[in-house]
Order: C-alpha cells, then sequence, then structure tokens
C-alpha cells in the first residue's frame, strides 16, 4: 500500500506560499523588523524635518517683517513712528518696539493697539494641553532637539533685556531668536537697526504649534496604521512558520502514538526554505520509521514460522523417543533431535545478528578498510578452516589501498564471508570461485564469481530475502538459515552500496555477486 507520505503533492492548500515561498525565514524574519523599524523612523524624521523647516520659515517672516518696517521708519519722523508701529502691529498682530541709541524704549506699538497676543498660564488650561505639550517634549527628546530658553518679559524694557536687539546694534545686522512660551508655544522676535535705533518685533506664534502638533496627529495615525502593518506581518509570519510547525508538531505526535497506520506528514514541496527543509525531512523519517515497523512486524512473523519448524521436528522426536524402544531407530530420532538444535542454534544466532545489524550501522563510527587486504584474510581463513570442501577459491588483490572505503571492516567481512559461503555451497565439484575487487570512478566494485548452476531471473530479487531457503542439491536440511544473504545486503545497504546477482558472461555457467561500495576519498 503506497503511503500518503510518498506523495510530492501532499501539502495542505493553506499552507502554500505564492511569491514569498522561497525567502528564507531569516528573510522573513528580518524584512518584517526592519520595515517596521524603517517606517517609523521616517515618520519621526518627516515630522522633524517639517518642524525645522516651518520654524525657519516663520522667523524669516518675522525678521523681513522687522526689515520691511524698519526701511518705512527711515522715511517718516520720529515723532509718527508710533503710528506706523500701531499700523504695521494691527496688520501683522506682532508686537512692535523701538529702543533708542541710550537702550531706551521710545516707541510700543501695544501703547495705541493693546497686547495683540497673549502668553497663556498653563495652570489656568484643560489637562489635554498639559498631554499636548508633553507629546512635545517628548518628541524633542526623541529627535534631539535642542531645548529653547524660556520667553520672559523684562522687569525693565530696556535694550539690554535682549540679547538679539543688543547684537543686532552691535553688528548692524537682522538678529533673530525664537524661545518658548510658558505653554510651551514659540515666541518668535527679530531686531533690526533702524535710523540709528533698533526694532524689536515679537510674536507668539500658536498657529505654528497647531501646526505641529496636527502634523503629530497625522503621524499618531501613521504609528496606528504601522501597528496594523506590523500586526498583519506577523500574521504572516505566523502563517508561513507557526502554523506550519504546529502541524509538523501534531503529525510527528500521531507517528509517535503509532494509533493511525498512514500519518498524512505535509511536504510542502513548493517552499525551498527552511520550513519545507524540515518538512520533507519529517515526511521522510515517519515514511522510514513506518517501512522499519512493516519490516520488524514482517521479521518477526518470518521467525516465528522460521522456529516453530525445528522446533516442531524436535518435539516429535523427543515425544517418539519414549515410545520407541529399537535401538538403531532411537539413535536416528536422537540424531534428528540434535541436528534440531544445531539448526535452532544456527538460526537464532543469525536471526540475532540480522535484528542488530540496521542498528548498528546507523550508528557506527565509519574507518578506511582497504579491501583487498580484508578479502585476502577471508580467502586465507577459508582455506585454514577447509569448510569449502574441494571447491578452490581465487582471488587477485589489488595494489595496497587501490579499493579502499569507509565502513566497519566486521561487517563487510561478514557481507563477504556470507556470499563466499553461498557460493561454496552451490559450486560443484572442483569448482572455482574467483574473486576480484577494483576501484571504477567513484566506487570499488567487489566481483564473486562460482561455477553453479546461477540463479534464474525471476529469483535474483527474492534470494536476498529473509529465511529464503532454495539450497543446493545434496545439501543438508537446516546446514543454512537463509539469512546469510539478507544479511549481506543489510550490510552493504548500511554502507550506502548496492548488492546484485547476474549469469557470468565468461562462463557457461555460474552466478555473479557485484558488490558496489563509494570508494573512501570520492569526491
Amino acid at each position: 500500500m503506497e503511503s500518503a507520505t510518498d506523495l510530492t503533492s501532499n501539502e495542505d492548500p493553506d499552507l502554500q506560499l505564492s511569491w514569498s515561498g522561497r525567502w528564507t525565514l531569516r528573510h522573513r524574519i528580518l524584512a518584517v523588523n526592519v520595515l517596521t523599524i524603517v517606517l517609523l523612523v521616517l515618520s519621526v524624521l518627516y515630522l522633524e524635518v517639517f518642524q525645522h523647516r516651518l520654524s525657519k520659515e516663520r522667523s524669516r517672516q518675522t525678521r523681513l517683517e522687522g526689515i520691511t518696517t524698519a526701511q518705512a521708519m527711515a522715511h517718516v519722523p520720529p515723532a509718527q513712528w508710533p503710528q506706523l508701529l500701531a499700523s504695521v502691529s494691527k496688520a501683522s498682530g506682532n508686537r512692535l518696539r523701538v529702543y533708542g541709541p541710550e537702550g531706551r524704549l521710545v516707541a510700543d506699538s501695544w501703547r495705541l493697539t493693546g497686547p495683540t497676543y497673549e502668553l497663556r498660564d498653563p495652570a489656568t488650561q484643560r489637562w489635554t494641553k498639559d498631554v499636548a505639550r508633553s507629546l512635545d517634549r517628548g518628541f524633542n527628546a526623541i529627535v534631539g532637539a535642542e531645548p529653547l530658553p524660556d520667553f520672559v518679559e523684562p522687569r525693565i524694557d530696556r535694550l539690554q533685556a535682549w540679547p538679539e536687539a543688543v547684537q543686532a546694534r552691535a553688528t548692524g545686522r537682522p538678529v533673530t531668536a525664537v524661545r518658548n512660551a510658558p505653554e510651551l508655544t514659540p515666541v518668535l522676535s527679530a531686531a533690526v537697526p533702524a535710523a540709528g535705533s533698533v526694532l524689536l518685533v515679537t510674536d507668539n506664534d500658536r498657529a505654528f504649534t497647531k501646526t505641529v502638533r496636527r502634523q503629530r496627529a497625522a503621524l499618531a495615525g501613521t504609528m496606528a496604521a504601522l501597528i496594523i502593518l506590523s500586526v498583519l506581518l506577523s500574521l504572516f509570519l505566523a502563517r508561513t512558520i507557526v502554523r506550519p510547525l504546529r502541524r509538523l508538531a501534531i503529525a510527528a505526535h500521531r507517528v509517535r502514538l503509532g494509533r493511525s497506520r498512514e500519518v498524512r506528514v505535509p511536504r510542502l514541496p513548493s517552499r525551498t526554505d527552511e520550513i519545507g527543509l524540515l518538512a520533507r525531512a519529517v515526511s521522510d523519517m515517519s515514511q522510514s520509521l513506518r517501512v522499519r515497523i512493516d519490516n520488524i512486524e514482517a521479521f518477526a512473523a518470518d521467525v516465528t514460522h522460521e522456529l516453530k519448524n525445528p522446533l516442531a521436528s524436535l518435539r516429535s522426536a523427543m515425544d517418539a523417543l519414549d515410545r520407541v524402544e529399537d535401538t538403531a531407530l532411537r539413535r536416528k530420532l536422537i540424531a534428528v533431535a540434535r541436528d534440531d538444535v544445531v539448526r535452532l542454534d544456527r538460526l537464532i544466532n543469525d536471526i540475532s545478528e540480522a535484528a542488530r545489524t540496521d542498528a548498528e550501522l546507523a550508528r557506527a563510527r565509519f574507518d578506511r578498510v582497504d579491501l583487498g587486504a580484508l578479502i585476502e584474510q577471508l580467502v586465507s581463513s577459508w582455506d585454514t578452516r577447509r569448510e569449502k570442501g574441494d571447491a578452490r577459491i581465487a582471488f587477485a588483490r589489488p595494489r595496497k589501498e587501490t579499493a579502499a572505503v569507509m565502513g566497519r571492516p566486521d561487517r563487510l567481512a561478514r557481507a563477504i564471508d556470507n556470499i563466499i559461503d553461498n557460493a561454496v555451497s552451490f559450486s560443484p565439484p572442483g569448482g572455482l570461485i574467483e574473486i576480484a575487487a577494483a576501484r571504477v570512478g567513484d566506487e570499488v566494485r567487489i566481483r564473486i564469481d562460482d561455477e553453479g548452476p546461477g540463479v534464474p531471473p525471476d529469483a535474483r530479487e527474492a534470494i536476498f530475502n529473509r529465511f529464503h531457503s532454495v539450497r543446493p542439491e545434496g545439501e543438508g536440511f537446516g546446514r543454512h538459515s537463509g539469512l546469510g544473504l539478507a544479511i549481506a545486503r543489510a550490510i552493504v545497504e548500511g554502507h550506502d552500496g548496492e548488492i546484485d546477482v547476474q549469469d557470468r558472461d565468461d562462463a557457461p555457467s555460474g552466478a555473479r555477486f557485484t558488490i558496489r561500495l563509494p570508494a573512501a576519498d570520492r569526491p
């Protein structure tokens, strides 16, 4: 049955991404954080620049008004200066004062027009004005604006009480200044030399503060929009990061519980970021785990079946011993029981090795192995043990270190030994078993040829299955457990290699087993 995790299209529609599918998580997180900060900084800078430009423009207007009035004063007698100042004051709303050469106040527009602006006491205003002033101070602190001096009407109104007027008389050029009224509205002043005297123009520009606060309110709206944008971006991150991770966590939890035969793990094939890599890794892991569980279950069933046969034979022999009086027949039954015990012992040993092969190789540390020296030791061991009957083994050893791989030497020796054992079993009397190892490209190939009947094409895959029981004619029953070639394949695949069997192309009959392993120094 095909698992859902094998489908590359296994992806929930609500987890798919379009234009952002190729963004990494780092890019998305940085984009969200940087975008919000950049927009905030741009908004603050815009308001600071706007406020600075507006302040300069209002100071320039005040200075121009002072220069224009001073020029008009030069064309009228000093006796008419009060009327001129009053006329200009009514038109502009400013206060104009003239200080004589000695510094005394000689003319004041308010004496004729009355006050044209009022410096309000913050204590008499509503609490909303206190909030507005707090916001003003906070914004100035954020942009690092230098605090303005407080505006205080001098107790004795003389030229020396106004630094800008003193400077204007000393330099002969217009001088402007900006101070803060008690309620934090700006008081603009401009001192201009005029016909031997100094003209001082002052104005409490409440409209300036209102304009700035309106812009700040617009900035507050922008900030609200930024907050909404930040929330939306956070939801975007939650959708692209948190939700898939939650789905993967739920799927992993279901895999751990094992209550469902097929657990659907999102693979997210369209995503190339870290989430996509994680999804496919978890999906492959769950599939591999499921395949391993299926193999364990099948292996357990095969073990049960294989153990029942010798146990049944052993039980029959032991039950018959109590009823048989014939000595010769009793010896036959004892021999059968002894063979069954030997078969059980071989089965148990091979089953134990087959069960732990995968686990050992999964956590084993591989070392460099020279297969030439390893196979030479195996052939020498076969000659010493004399277990090959009258079969002959020939090995063409390659040059030293030319057939080197990374692996466990004991497990590789076991795999090759099992194939040699299989070749010996099927070799005819006096048959030759040829072994060769050589480096071919990026892999090392081991070839084991025998002169037996060969393997039919339809059985070339089945012989690597566990407990495969096709044996050569004349071999005693139970001599092999049927696990040798299965263990060999597990060991080879555990070393990222492949093993197969074909007919020999250089002899009338015989099988050729080929093992391919990655070379130790491949790129």
